[in-house]
């Protein structure tokens, strides 16, 4: 039978999920070859964007087609800067068996527990401020999942427009956190270890030079090819690049902008999933600059959507 599941259904089971260790097991198997992934569909038009995702891992009842839109105008018009739904086949018939109406949320969720484990495997210890670059809702969530999971005293944010800032600042202090605001990106990176790049930007916000040794960076922002939040130059003399796609981030990421200036040696440059089944290494010491690329893959949406279809279906019983 055909269910739709609403947001009110989704946010009460959310709390019971386990989404790090059901994520964290996507991006293993996206590594090891045990999901195949479709190319990335992008429909560009005049005041926004549509990314359509799909994907099966091998052995799954299910396969997850995921529609997440960006609107970036929306908020001054009261609305979300992103919206969107999830759709869940089955994989014997191919018969669609459940619309996941998650208005574009469980796509914001996933993206912070996808840097949420980033910085579980790559962030310095300790972590003495976190520094997030932009205001929006990606700016909130990961700062929200990052200080859940790894406790830090200061919160210090960028962001282009000044009242934006303020309204980040006055909700993001109520996470018990000192919450700072900076003039520049720079001043950002030169006060915080783990750096988060949330925004839509298509020109460098961080330079190379803004960037202390031991720091990580996870860059989310950065999800079609004309996007891009860091300078090459980071990339390039990064010690360890770790990406949830190499493929993709080839394609997508702001590895596709570093490769286009230049190689980078491979042995640089690893996938998130092997890092997390200790196939190979992530930050290797406390000096290390290390970067997280993340363009989002549908193993992210098919954990997700699976574990919330199976969490909605056991209270509905």
């Amino acid at each position: 039978m055909f269910e739709v599941i609403g947001w009110d259904e989704i946010s009460r089971v959310l709390p019971t999920l386990d989404l790090v260790g059901a994520i964290e097991e996507g991006f293993v198997a996206y590594s090891q070859g045990n999901a195949h992934v479709a190319p990335v569909s992008e429909l560009r038009i005049p005041h926004g964007e549509l990314h359509i995702k799909s994907g099966y891992i091998s052995g799954d009842s299910s396969f997850v087609v995921k529609a997440a839109c960006g609107f970036y105008g929306n908020p001054a018009k009261g609305l979300p800067s992103s919206n969107g739904l999830m759709l869940l086949f089955d994989s014997e018939t191919g018969v669609p068996t459940c619309l996941l109406l998650d208005e574009g949320r469980l796509t914001d969720i996933r993206t912070a527990v996808a840097g949420v484990i980033a910085a579980k495997f790559l962030a310095p210890d300790p972590i003495f401020a976190i520094g997030i670059i932009g205001t929006g809702t990606q700016a909130r969530l990961q700062a929200q999942y990052l200080l859940k999971a790894k406790r830090a005293n200061r919160l210090f944010v960028y962001g282009r427009n000044a009242h934006a800032v303020a309204v980040y600042q006055r909700d993001m202090s109520r996470e018990a956190v000192e919450v700072i605001a900076c003039n520049t990106p720079a001043a950002v990176a030169a006060n915080a270890n783990l750096l988060v790049t949330t925004t839509p930007s298509r020109s460098p916000l961080l330079n190379f030079d803004d960037i202390a040794p031991g720091t990580h960076i996870t860059a989310v922002g950065a999800d079609s090819p004309v996007k891009n939040e860091l300078d090459p130059a980071i990339l390039h003399k990064a010690n360890r690049i770790v990406v949830d796609s190499l493929q993709q981030c080839s394609a997508h990421g702001e590895l596709k902008h570093a490769l286009a200036v230049g190689s980078i040696p491979p042995e640089r440059i690893v996938e998130l999933g092997d890092v997390i089944a200790a196939r190979k290494q992530g930050r290797i010491s406390g000096t290390d600059i290390t970067v997280a690329d993340l363009t989002g893959v549908a193993v992210q949406d098919i954990e997700i959507a699976r574990a919330v279809f199976a969490a909605v279906k056991a209270m509905r019983t």
